[in-house]
């Protein structure tokens, strides 16, 4: 399916798309999308976005993205002595995402991905954000995120981040 075919079924998530029958293995992440996603959405705390197939209303994968801030200290010194001297910078989260099982391995986690970035680069146009920074869940997310460059910030290994620079040259 063409990347551009696909783009078009990663909506924000709303009352028609079928939560329930969600399963990426991850029993919170189950939890979050099928109690919690959408009233985050209504508090706009968080954006849920889902992934569809064609004509269903089945999520087979979704993500979240929030504006966040962070700790400079926390960045690579490297990174740190090109940044502005303020003590917090504005960040991207992308708080959750997990794919299905039905659709494990077909590269959905990795398309979310970038559709993550691309709607984060989006906003960063808008309202500044100066990294997509991520909180893997365990070690094989954060082989996941390192796949694609994340770095980890120096006092917390499994906090990773992408600078925002990098992400507006994936789609330049």
């Amino acid at each position: 399916m063409a990347l551009a075919l696909l783009a078009e079924h990663v909506r924000p998530l709303d009352k028609a798309h079928d939560r329930q029958s969600f399963d990426c293995g991850h029993p919170g992440l189950n939890r979050y999308l099928r109690e919690q996603a959408r009233q985050d959405a209504e508090k706009r705390v968080a954006a849920p976005f889902a992934f569809t197939q064609p004509g269903s209303p089945a999520v087979l994968g979704f993500y979240t993205l929030s504006a966040a801030i962070i700790p400079v200290q926390e960045l690579p010194p490297d990174l740190m002595k090109r940044l502005p001297r303020y003590g917090q910078l504005p960040v991207t989260l992308l708080g959750r995402l997990a794919v299905d099982r039905s659709v494990g391995g077909q590269g959905v986690g990795e398309f979310l991905l970038v559709d993550a970035l691309r709607r984060s680069l989006e906003a960063a146009q808008q309202i500044a954000a100066m990294a997509v920074i991520v909180d893997a869940k365990d070690e094989r997310a954060e082989r996941f995120y390192r796949h694609f460059d994340f770095q980890p910030f120096q006092r917390t290994p499994l906090r990773l981040f992408l600078p925002m620079a990098q992400v507006a040259q994936l789609f330049a």
